[in-house]
């Protein structure tokens, strides 16, 4: 359960749209703090600027390894509507991280990025809370980043930080369930994390797994863990249905569940090599909403 005060509200797209995430951006009355791989969404960008406008302190940084070309227009209207905007540290692979922070009191951690082609076939999740322990260390990390600052991120509560802790604390989540994993992923090629799978069903938990696998780029390692005994669904078109989000829910339904959600792919770059940001919590409500969300798409999807 969280402490008193601290809440946490689940965002599942495609199902809920984005209309929690623009209110969270409107509801500013101080600061925003961006953190975004790629940003084409034309109502963001424009509430950003407004914020500006109004004397709110707005930051943002964009990734330019991978996606500097598709966020120019985003760093250019922003920097010319007031808004602070700076080109991701180069020394991390890419910066994958999805984070909004307002009034420093408020984040959202998404594995969603702000691109509106892809809302409304996309399977993504966010997480809003209000955790002070949490937003702190977001926020002592968006400084850093910011000037390029080498750091390594504090992890308040809950955080899951790549490149420095996220492989030990996703490694942990999954070593540590008793019961059941079910997960969800758009890429599968890390070689520990599929050691703590098969690890996990070698112990008898019950793992169910939906994995994005367009042209079979995961099929050897979905073989074997499903010859380990995992349950899998996958799905593979270019133009329809999607899997982008990336979490771990283990032992649903127990004293001991816990949620993963965040940025972080079950890629060896994205564990060790990003910046990508997630959160590991107990939160009833999210839990339920994640195993209800990932349980549809594994009815709906391919058997493997």
């Amino acid at each position: 359960m969280a402490a008193e005060g601290i809440t946490y509200t689940l965002v599942v797209e495609p199902d809920d749209g984005l209309t929690a995430i623009y209110n969270l951006v409107a509801s500013a009355t101080k600061s925003i703090d961006m953190t975004m791989y790629e940003l084409t969404d034309a109502t963001v960008i424009s509430s950003l600027g407004k914020a500006a406008a109004a004397g709110l302190t707005v930051r943002v940084i964009l990734d330019q390894n991978e996606e500097k070309k598709s966020n120019t227009p985003a760093y250019d209207t922003l920097a010319e509507n007031g808004v602070s905007v700076h080109w991701a540290n180069p020394a991390f692979a890419v910066t994958h991280q999805k984070t909004i922070t307002v009034d420093a009191a408020t984040s959202a951690i998404m594995t969603l990025n702000l691109t509106p082609e892809y809302y409304a076939e996309t399977r993504d999740l966010a997480v809003i809370t209000n955790d002070a322990a949490d937003i702190a260390a977001i926020e002592t990390t968006f400084n850093a980043d910011f000037q390029n600052a080498v750091i390594t991120p504090p992890t308040g509560d809950n955080l899951v930080w790549s490149p420095t802790n996220a492989r030990s604390a996703i490694e942990a989540l999954i070593s540590g369930a008793g019961r059941s994993l079910l997960m969800a992923q758009e890429e599968l090629s890390d070689a520990g994390i599929q050691s703590a799978v098969e690890a996990a069903l070698g112990r008898g938990v019950a793992v169910t797994l939906v994995q994005e696998n367009q042209d079979s780029k995961y099929t050897s390692a979905l073989n074997t863990l499903k010859s380990a005994g995992a349950r899998i669904a996958v799905y593979t078109s270019s133009t329809g249905y999607y899997i982008h989000a990336k979490t771990v829910l283990a032992d649903y339904g127990t004293a001991q569940a816990k949620l993963f959600v965040g940025s972080e792919n079950f890629s060896t770059d994205s564990l060790d090599k990003n910046r990508e940001l997630g959160l590991i919590i107990s939160d009833p409500a999210s839990m339920t909403g994640v195993y209800n969300a990932i349980t549809a798409d594994f009815n709906n999807g391919t058997p493997f």
